[in-house]
Formats: structure tokens, sequence, C-alpha cells
């Protein structure tokens, strides 16, 4: 297994001196050399093959030893120091201080084929950053995480990505309705792969502590390998960087929503400063369609992070970044700017994603004022977000008076609808239909466009469930299965139809297949 390492990050910026695991408050430093914790006996469960092959790695290669020791912390490559992140983070709205990589260790950095990438084991045991846990993990927060991170990469979501699932061979202590009943549970571990694991939160915790000088060192790292285009730092490279944060972050933000995806903890520490989905923990996929939804049971009661405010806490924490990154630049006027127009903006990239969800290609003035009607009508009783858009494409103006029955199919309750409701979804339909009159395309041009941006298969929470219940059970077939399934969600996959339905009742309230807590 070769690797051409290339660590970049713990060259350049500046490093904890401490060399010891203790848990501490890091100061004037970006972060700290820990090794990863060896395991009993460890065991891959799961490798990507199309990760093995960015990464310059061969299929032999996943399936060795030496693969099998270093993913799971039992080696360290060759000329490598790990190490783990410091950083800060604004929690459900309030600052917690100083966060860290609890349970996460850089590995390394490598290159190939003229790009640079980060693996990152999670789970991988403390750091001085952990606090008060075990720096570990379990295998059913690992499988979610390992399956979410390649479904998005291919539903076109940007993302880290995964490289391998193992367990660790240990087991781990863990209350995982926080209701008291703590139990041992099988540990695991993630390699987690991006080109920085760079977070909000890291450049925060430098302006919060008022260390100017390794604040602008880091942004300057940031700039020079992220941002080549913008050039020497500078104030006005500063106010560009901000900038394409900002932007990076909505184009993401725009894909969770035209998906039906809710990340559930959209904390400062929880954004990556390259737009990328980062840290998969109580997520979740619309089921019904409601902008009310949130996965995460912490966020039950306030719904901070629900659906249907997404973009707004988008921009929330992007005037955070904005603050830690003021003292570098001294002058409010450019970042306001941008963060003023980030809501033009957005409400732009929304109507655009939202016609191309409906398979509207051109523009019509009506056509907010059609997307609103529909949104509330989608929320007057349950109805499948994922079925619904889906099945959508098979409507045409010529089944018009058919449109109940071609989305009858993501109705929860169908026998429950009431008249008042049909009656709106009729009125709907026929706004639609006369809408579609105005497009140039053929029903069937119509029809693929949309299956392009509309998925059929998504990881919905009771499907990872599944395959939770099998891995503790020793099956791990499912896992894969649904790996492979995930790989083309877009594509009919008719061997795999039994994945396009409805949650089922059984999965409604059981733990694991709606909400979950930080700790699933």
């Amino acid at each position: 297994m070769k690797l051409k390492i290339a660590d970049r990050f713990t060259k350049e910026l500046p490093a904890d001196p401490v060399l010891e695991n203790s848990r501490r408050q890091v100061k004037k430093a970006c972060f700290s050399f820990v090794n990863p914790k060896k395991t009993e006996k460890p065991e891959m469960l799961h490798v990507s093959p199309e990760m093995l092959f960015t990464l310059g790695m061969t299929l032999e290669d996943g399936t060795s030893e030496e693969f099998l020791n270093v993913f799971t912390g039992n080696s360290i490559l060759s000329n490598t120091k790990p190490y783990a992140m410091c950083y800060g983070g604004h929690q459900f709205g309030n600052w917690a201080g100083q966060l860290g990589d609890g349970r996460a260790i850089n590995l390394a950095e490598i290159e190939h084929k003229n790009k640079h990438w980060c693996l990152q084991l999670k789970g991988a045991g403390e750091t001085p950053y952990s606090r008060n846990a075990d720096g570990l993990a379990v295998l059913r927060s690992s499988v979610r995480e390992y399956l979410c991170s390649e479904a998005m990469y291919h539903l076109g979501v940007p993302t880290t990505r995964a490289l391998s699932l193992a367990l660790s061979g240990d087991e781990v202590w863990r209350d995982m309705l926080y209701d008291g009943n703590a139990a041992y549970e099988k540990g695991a571990i993630v390699c987690r792969v991006s080109q920085s694991f760079l977070r909000f939160g890291n450049y925060q915790i430098l302006a919060s502590r008022q260390d100017n000088e390794t604040l602008k060192t880091l942004v300057d790292y940031t700039i020079k390998h992220h941002f080549t285009y913008l050039g020497k730092p500078s104030k006005e490279a500063y106010v560009q960087f901000f900038e394409a944060v900002v932007e990076n972050t909505l184009e993401t933000l725009i894909h969770w929503q035209r998906v039906g995806f809710v990340h559930g903890v959209m904390n400062t520490d929880n954004m990556s400063i390259l737009g990328q989905t980062i840290d998969y923990g109580p997520y979740g996929w619309l089921e019904g369609y409601d902008h009310n939804w949130t996965p995460n049971t912490t966020d039950s009661q306030f719904k901070r992070y629900r659906y249907g405010a997404q973009l707004d806490m988008g921009l929330w924490n992007l005037y955070q970044l904005a603050n830690a990154l003021y003292p570098l630049i001294g002058e409010a006027e450019g970042l306001e700017r941008i963060l003023h127009a980030y809501y033009e903006n957005a409400q732009a990239q929304y109507l655009i994603m939202m016609r191309s969800k409906l398979g509207l290609f051109t523009e019509d003035k009506k056509d907010a004022e059609l997307i609103a009607n529909l949104e509330e009508t989608l929320q007057l009783t349950e109805t499948d977000m994922t079925i619904f858009f889906r099945n959508l494409s098979d409507f045409s103006t010529e089944t018009s008076l058919k449109g109940w029955t071609i989305v009858k199919d993501a109705f929860y309750t169908i026998n429950e609808v009431s008249d008042a409701i049909k009656q709106k979804w009729n009125f709907w339909f026929m706004n639609y239909a006369e809408r579609l009159q105005k497009e140039k395309f053929t029903s069937e041009e119509r029809k693929e466009k949309m299956k392009q941006v509309n998925p059929k298969y998504v990881l919905r929470n009771y499907m990872a469930q599944l395959a939770i219940d099998a891995a503790n059970k020793g099956d791990y077939k499912l896992i894969d299965e649904l790996f492979q399934l995930l790989r083309k969600p877009y594509e009919e996959q008719p061997e795999n139809k039994k994945w396009f339905v409805k949650r089922p009742d059984w999965a409604r309230h059981k733990a694991g297949c709606s909400m979950l807590s930080c700790s699933s």
C-alpha cells in the first residue's frame, strides 16, 4: 500500500507543544499531535472501491492486513504524525468555547493525481479535545455515517467521503436515548476523506481568544491551498474568501433542500469551510413533507435546525464566521454586503432548484406562486417527498385529470384525505398542467430531466436501521446492498424497487427510524 504523503497542515500551521493526550484548553495552536487508540480484534466490514481508486490504492490494498491495521488505528503510516484539530463553535445558538476533534484523528494527508486528501479516523480514541468523552464510536453511528456520506456524493451533494467501515473489536458504553439505560455496544471506526476538515469553528476559536496572529496564519493557509485563485493574502482576498465560503455553503444547502435532507445539527463546528456536508449525526430525509421536521431529539422542542430553517441557519452561521474574520479585515462593509446579498441569492437559487424538480425550464413570473401553493398543499396531509417528486415526472398535460392517481402512492393516509384537500390538489394540478404547456420540451424529455434531479432512492432512516440491526447480529450483507443501491440513486433499478416505498408503519416510532439522538 503506497501513498504519497503530503502533510502540509502539520508543517505549515502552529502545533500544540504538549505531546500528551491530556484533556485541556489548547492555546495558540491549530492542532495537537495524538495517536489513535490500539484496538483489540479489528475487523474490516466494508471498503469503498471507488475511494480506493480515488486515493491511488487497489482492491488488493483494501483487503490487506496493512490496510486493516492502518485504518483501525493499530499502525501509523510511515513519515506521518496523526493529529486532532482545535476548534470551537456555537451549539444551538450558544457559544460553547473549545470543542475540537474529540473522537476524530487525522491520520495523514496524501496526494494523488494532483489532488490533496486528508484521511481521518472517527472513533479512534481520546484526544486533548475529548472533554468528558472516550473518543470512541459505536457501530450504529458508524454505519449511518459510512453509508450516508457516500450516498450524498452520488446524489450530487457536496460532502466528505468515506473510505472504510470497521469494527474495533472493543465494547463501547453508550446511553443511546439519554434515558439512563446505558449499555455496551460494538465499537466501530470510519475512515473519512476530504480535501480539508476545517470548519467555521477553527477560525472562531482563534478570534474568540483574540489570537489574531494564529488566525491570520490559518486563513492564509486556507487561501493558499483551498482558494488558490484568490492570490496572495490581503484584506481584499479575505473578503473574497468569505464570499466564496458563502457561495459554496449556499450551494450545498440548496442541494439539501432539493433531496429532502435534514442535517439535524447545523452548529458552527459542523460547518465545513469548503461548503461540504460534514458530520453525519442525527440526520434524516423527509418522509412526510414537513418544513417543521427535525431528525434531532435534542432539537425536538425548539426545532432550530428543522428542514424549513436550514437556509436561515446557514446565514446565521455565516454571520458568526464573518465576526471571526473581521479582525483581519477591520472593516465591516464588504462582509455586510455579502451577507445582505445572501437572502436574495438564496431565494433565486431555491426558485431555480424547485423549477428543475417540477420540470420547468423556462421562466414565468407566476412560478413562485405555483411552488408556494404546492408546498402548502403538500403539508395538508402526510406526503412522502421522495416518492411524490419522482412520480410527478409521469405527469403530463394529457393526464392532468389523473394527477391525483399518479402521485397517490406518496400519501401515507390516502383514505383519510378530505374532499377539500382533494379539491386543492386538483386545482394545483390544473395550474401545473397549464404551466407545462409553456415548456418547449416533450413530456418524455421533461420526464428524463426531472429524474436527474429527483432521486428515486435515498437513505431513509429505517433502511439504515435495518442494516444496523443486522450488523449487530453479525450479518453485514445489507450494508453492502444499501451501499450499492445508493451509488445509483437516480436510476430505476427495478431489482431494488422494494426500497422505493414509504416508511413502513413499524418504523414510525421505532428508535433509529425517525428521530435520532446525537448518540445515534
